[in-house]
């Protein structure tokens, strides 16, 4: 088989009325290599990222002092002693804790953390499942690794506690004034957005933590055929922590009593004939509507931020793309146009792509290229030739729902391209200036997410020469 892929070995360990076979799984050594290096570059975003909140919420903390000093020296002193070294001792255990002092996951449950911890804690345990003592040794690195990440998500944690309790005690101050003095208010409002985008921070590390990729996935499905990682999990993992499950859970013993699906089945079935010919489609109806409903809480939990702490409303408009890095803010997307310049020019197909960043959820801008293909004058007589390039530019602001508005500057090279330096030739180029509406509809495919209607008025198109069509429709798909 090829370098990489997952093997299976059986292995008797001894004859009996019931055979014992185990499953031997041999884990690739990128595996464990993926896994430390995803942990230690959340780690070093994490470490890096909590002690800038930390650093902000120290220097708002002091020029809040400086300005409340000036009204109530003594409410001042009291409001503020000691917090800098708070926040500075914060920092320092953040920067160095080992995660060499085991603690148990908590706070929201994340399965794929749980069944990665388990994962790595049942293979140190069982050494025979790996190839050889390196993969060994990543393992080992793997998990301390894991630990170290563990114990700074919940120093982390600890670190936004802080801060909201700093944030309330310092709102609770305040709210004895009628008029709040603009200079305190701008500084509190500076505290409570540092509060909320620094818990969305921690939560944006832990859903990153809890998307695994398709090794991972591939792996852990595998590990989790073994009856024995299924008892160890029973036994180790954060649910069985969780619920204190009794002993002998899972045994026939344990099922005594409980109803069986046959009779569940039939209670309901009874039920449904006495509700009339319509009781099936009304439990259907109900069902769906109580799903819709149960979605549509859990989305309002997500945004606020549940299962990271407390829920705390806030009272501005958040940016969601704040607590995004970089690369999670870009956009890809190609795009189709088609085009006639006029009576003496071929239809022109435009291809192009582009690449984009969100700015903030309803504000987008970036750049982008597209080639121009010639079909020929007509369909009797198709060709396909190098026709031109464009340069484009733009930007989206949404308006309402899925609708949006959109406008962008180009540059485009509408003559025949025979070679390179025809691109380089600037006598060539023409500008538009577009704007427009755009309608964007969610796509359920595994490589576009989305398509992007848009209908453009080029502005600029009656300065051209020769003239352009002033109106374009373009369809784009986003990835």
């Amino acid at each position: 088989m090829l370098a990489g892929v997952f093997l299976f070995g059986i292995s008797s360990y001894g004859q009996s009325a019931d055979s014992v076979t185990a499953k031997i799984v041999n884990f690739p050594s990128r595996l464990f290599s993926r896994i430390e290096g995803k942990t230690a570059g959340l780690d070093r975003q994490l470490t890096r990222r909590t002690e800038k909140y930390l650093r902000n919420m120290a220097r708002r903390e002091e020029r809040l002092q400086k300005k409340l000093y000036r009204i109530d020296s003594a409410a001042a002193k009291r409001l503020f002693a000691g917090s800098a070294g708070q926040y500075g001792a914060l920092a320092q255990r953040m920067a160095a804790d080992s995660g060499k002092a085991s603690a148990s996951l908590s706070g929201e449950y994340l399965p794929y953390v749980d069944s990665l911890k388990g994962s790595l804690a049942f293979l140190r345990q069982n050494p025979r499942l790996l190839n050889s003592a390196k993969e060994s040794s990543q393992l080992q690195a793997s998990l301390a690794q894991f630990q170290q990440l563990q114990a700074r998500l919940q120093d982390a944690d600890q670190a936004r506690e802080f801060i909201r309790q700093r944030k309330e005690q310092i709102k609770q101050y305040l709210s004895q004034y009628t008029n709040l003095p603009a200079g305190l208010a701008k500084e509190y409002q500076g505290i409570e957005r540092n509060c909320y985008y620094y818990a969305q921070q921690i939560r944006e590390y832990k859903q990153l933590l809890n998307d695994p990729g398709a090794l991972e996935r591939k792996a852990f499905s595998l590990l989790g055929q073994l009856p024995a990682f299924q008892q160890f999990m029973k036994n180790n993992g954060q649910l069985a922590g969780l619920f204190g499950l009794p002993a002998g859970y899972g045994s026939p013993s344990a099922l005594a009593g409980l109803q069986t699906r046959d009779q569940v089945t039939q209670l309901i079935q009874s039920q449904l004939a006495s509700g009339g010919p319509n009781a099936m489609a009304a439990l259907q109806q109900n069902l769906q509507s109580a799903q819709q409903q149960l979605d549509q809480f859990k989305d309002k939990l997500t945004k606020l931020g549940g299962g990271s702490g407390d829920i705390d409303m806030p009272n501005f408009k958040p940016n969601n793309q704040r607590t995004k890095s970089f690369w999670r803010r870009l956009e890809y997307g190609v795009n189709l146009q088609t085009s006639r310049i006029d009576g003496y020019y071929p239809n022109i197909l435009d291809l192009g792509g582009s690449v984009g960043y969100r700015l903030t959820d309803k504000c987008s801008f970036g750049i982008g290229s597209s080639f121009k293909i010639g079909l020929g004058p007509d369909i009797r007589h198709m060709a396909l030739t190098a026709s031109g390039a464009s340069l484009r530019s733009y930007l989206d602001i949404a308006i309402k729902g899925s609708f949006s508005a959109t406008g962008g500057l180009e540059y485009n090279h509408t003559a025949t391209l025979s070679s390179f330096q025809d691109i380089r030739a600037l006598s060539g180029w023409t500008t538009s200036g577009l704007i427009g509406v755009a309608k964007t509809v969610s796509v359920k495919s595994r490589v576009f997410k989305k398509t992007k209607i848009s209908l453009l008025w080029d502005f600029l198109s009656y300065q051209q020469t020769p003239h352009t069509s002033p109106l374009l429709f373009r369809i784009g798909y986003g990835f």
